[in-house]
């Protein structure tokens, strides 16, 4: 049997590399210790130098290696090191590995001393290696450095299972059929039994199946299968359900267990055609963001927990049923978190832009045929990226990565992201980044002027805004109204396209870069959320989206502050729910009841509402119904088109009649109309929002020009982490300012320190300014159980929460 421990907690690090370290000598002076995953340098948030972390370094592992396991071979499986390293065990060069994104093993067997500490040493080389993918030339997105995922050690007999690959070719049948190709390795020959067993999601048997087998040295695929399936439920975004299956290796006479493998599958057919993407027979529009897998100051060395977060917050929260793992392969614990969300997955080979030379192309296969190994059981992954991102065609290259791909899995469809118009088509589906939006009608292009062929073909955006319009969360209030809207726009456009499968915009997080991107700072501003996690307005375009049973939504996109507009005024401001409609109260006075924008938003399910007067309507009690709905018709003609303190000579006479009709002044009603848009000189407005669903309030919200600051507060995604797992836990804490009316103060210029007790430390700096009004940091555990206490001390004021560590 199979043998796994965690090899995570207690390292010895240094940030540099000399030759004598090979030697593996038990010297720990110059090192720290450090948990993985870890990254080779802590950061700053932004204006630093990219080189910072482009080192090579050393970590170094002191261990014993059970007795028990002296009949064994024994591995180490690293599951992911930036960039290349070399492996060694009491002196002896055992491995070495180029690539930072998929997993590798090391065989240490001969190395190896039992009875006494064995000594592991990896150098690693965090440079960007021009000859090692996505290298070679400048890419928009940092790599950061370090064994920034977990590492496991396992001994195994010889004959052991080393994975299944599960394949069920006809989920749509009532009656299926699962089968699985049993990779095998032998150190010499053997004969016995294989088992497969497949477990519901409530681990009741649901087949088995068991037969003789006889196996050579070496490693082969024994295929096994289990007929006649019923009562299988199917997996999709809605109901995620998954299984189990599991194989052993059974000695022909005891029938004890030599070797075990098991794996989670989910049943469901995944196709892109000329007409759509469907799920399980059933059309499916694709809605999401694209994800880059890093973190303010530890770059890529995230824990379970947080790596989970980040597919939480686009499933639950945003409502996404799609995501792009640009530009790489990421961490099996995101992708675990997307199989049991219902998260679909375009995954895709690294590099960016640049295709290197011969060597360089036959590492970018072998990182294809490494990610599709680790991820070929996952029911959450419809599509194999396996072009460079936004590269040129390469026609010679292309025939081979899409052959690699069909070859090992022929039921995955394939695609390869391109920002070319009418570029070669290989693969089964044309992924491509389509910005032509910039604010005016056109979101997309035709799909014959974006492919240049004369057929329909399979057609997915995948991406789409981003560097187009790139927003802070602190920009002008202006700024992130067009950048909310854009993302509607897009997500509009991908709903009414039939020729369109969907759309994966640029981007769901903010993300450290290289000087030549981004806003000078290091950081692309391209996200719906910020580094930290924290929405923008365009957040809340994807939010709104979701069926409002499951989760009101009613965000003002506004700060209800006359002097934060060009030129004045509160209105126009939208409001992004989910709602059937929203009513407006200022200063305790109903306005008005304001529907969705479905002419503008035609294919939204629900489209943002537009406040475009705050009049309140017993002003208008004399006024008949007609000339109410003339009236407001009229305002919100002209406060969209911002002309309301430009009128024309037909304006006035409209108005003209109306105070005729109602025996106003003139220059009263006309002053009325303009008070309507907040104007100066009137006394503070304070607003109440209501979203309605039918005849009930489900949620509300209080916004106001009578704010003020009524001091922060601190809140933890987690309120429980536990000690004892493979590697430390981590959770988020989120600090912000809020006002009297519990809103977000987005120009507070607060200053926060961060003061721990209990078992656990930051990651992260202990002082930072609450950006934007909100900023977050991590603390993760340190291997004691106990009650910790958060301390946030601002300037004025004082906040705390707790976390609870078992």
């Amino acid at each position: 049997m199979q043998q796994k421990i965690p090899l995570n907690y207690d390292w010895l690090y240094k940030p540099d590399f000399v030759p004598e370290d090979i030697k593996c000598t038990p010297e720990a002076a110059g090192y720290e210790t450090v948990d993985l995953p870890h990254t080779n340098k802590m950061l700053p948030l932004n204006y630093f130098s990219e080189t910072e972390y482009q080192f090579v370094s050393c970590y170094k592992k002191l261990l014993e290696i059970p007795e028990e396991w002296q009949e064994k071979s024994i591995f180490l499986e690293f599951e992911g090191v930036m960039l290349a390293c070399d492996v060694y065990c009491n002196g002896i060069l055992t491995g070495r590995h180029e690539g930072g994104y998929t997993p590798f093993t090391v065989e240490l067997t001969g190395a190896v001393r039992f009875g006494e500490e064995n000594i592991l040493v990896v150098r690693v080389d965090s440079r960007e290696l021009g000859g090692i993918p996505p290298f070679g030339n400048v890419v928009d997105y940092l790599t950061y450095g370090g064994i920034y995922r977990e590492v496991w050690l396992y001994a195994a007999g010889p004959v052991r299972l080393e994975r299944l690959w599960l394949d069920c070719p006809d989920p749509l049948e009532e009656v299926k059929t699962l089968r699985c190709a049993c990779e095998i390795t032998c150190d010499h020959a053997w004969e016995g039994i294989l088992e497969l067993t497949l477990f519901s999601p409530e681990n009741s048997m649901a087949g088995n199946w068991e037969g003789k087998i006889s196996l050579k040295p070496g490693t082969q695929k024994i295929p096994a299968a289990l007929e006649g399936l019923t009562d299988i439920s199917l997996w999709d975004t809605q109901h995620p359900v998954l299984y189990r299956a599991e194989a052993k290796l059974k000695e022909k006479e005891s029938g004890s267990c030599v070797s075990l493998s098991s794996s989670r599958f989910g049943f469901r057919q995944a196709r892109f055609t000329p007409e759509g993407f469907f799920l399980n027979g059933v059309k499916c529009k694709l809605i999401g963001l694209n994800r880059h897998q890093s973190w303010p100051y530890v770059g890529y060395a995230m824990p379970e927990r947080i790596q989970r977060r980040d597919a939480q917050l686009l499933r639950r929260e945003l409502g996404c049923n799609v995501v792009r793992t640009s530009h790489y392969p990421q961490s099996r614990h995101f992708l675990d978190a997307c199989d049991e969300l219902g998260l679909l997955v375009m995954e895709e080979i690294p590099g960016w832009q640049h295709i290197g030379d011969e060597d360089w192309k036959q590492h970018s296969l072998e990182e294809l045929k490494a990610m599709i190994t680790r991820d070929y059981n996952r029911p959450s992954i419809i599509l194999w990226g396996v072009r460079i991102n936004e590269s040129q065609d390469d026609h010679s290259f292309y025939e081979r990565t899409n052959a690699l791909a069909r070859a090992m899995d022929p039921g995955r469809q394939t695609g390869g992201t391109r920002y070319i118009q009418r570029s070669e088509l290989l693969e089964d589906v044309y992924t491509y980044n389509d910005f032509t939006h910039d604010g005016g009608k056109t979101v997309f292009r035709p799909q014959k002027e974006t492919t240049g062929l004369d057929r329909a073909v399979p057609l997915l955006v995948t991406e789409s805004n981003g560097h187009m319009y790139p927003a802070k969360r602190f920009d002008q209030e202006a700024r992130l109204t067009e950048h909310a809207l854009r993302h509607l726009r897009v997500i509009n456009e991908s709903l009414g396209r039939e020729d369109l499968a969907g759309g994966i915009s640029w981007c769901a997080f903010d993300y450290n870069t290289h000087g030549s991107f981004g806003s000078g700072d290091k950081i692309c501003y391209h996200g719906v959320f910020d580094m930290f996690r924290n929405p923008k307005y365009a957040a809340f375009a994807y939010a709104s989206q979701k069926e409002p049973e499951k989760e009101p939504v009613l965000e003002p996109v506004t700060l209800v502050s006359r002097g934060e507009k060009d030129g004045g005024g509160t209105v126009p401001f939208y409001i992004l729910t989910n709602c059937d409609y929203v009513r407006v109260y200022k200063n305790g006075k109903k306005v008005s009841d304001f529907y969705p924008r479905k002419e503008e938003f035609p294919h939204l399910k629900h489209p943002p509402v537009m406040i475009f007067h705050l009049m309140e309507e017993e002003l208008l009690a004399d006024f008949s119904e007609e000339d109410r709905r003339g009236l407001t018709t009229f305002l919100e003609k002209k406060v969209t088109e911002g002309t309301l303190t430009a009128m024309q000579q037909e304006d006035y006479i409209f108005l003209s009649g109306l105070a005729a009709r109602y025996n106003r002044e003139i220059s009263g009603l006309i002053g009325m109309v303009i008070k309507s848009a907040g104007g100066w000189g009137e006394t503070e407005n304070n607003l109440v929002l209501e979203g309605w669903l039918g005849d009930r309030i489900v949620c509300r919200r209080e916004v106001g020009e009578s704010r003020y600051a009524a001091g922060i507060i601190a809140r933890a995604d987690d309120s429980v982490l536990y000690a004892d797992g493979d590697t430390y836990d981590a959770t988020r804490i989120t600090v912000k300012a809020v006002d009297n009316m519990g809103n977000l103060l987005p120009f507070t210029q607060e200053c926060v320190e961060i003061q721990l007790d209990g078992p656990a430390r930051l990651l992260g700096p202990a002082r930072f300014p609450l950006t934007g009004g909100v900023s977050s940091f991590w603390i993760r555990t340190v291997g004691k159980t106990g009650t910790v206490r958060i301390g946030v001390l601002g300037v004025e004021s004082r906040t705390e929460c707790t976390v609870d560590v078992k």
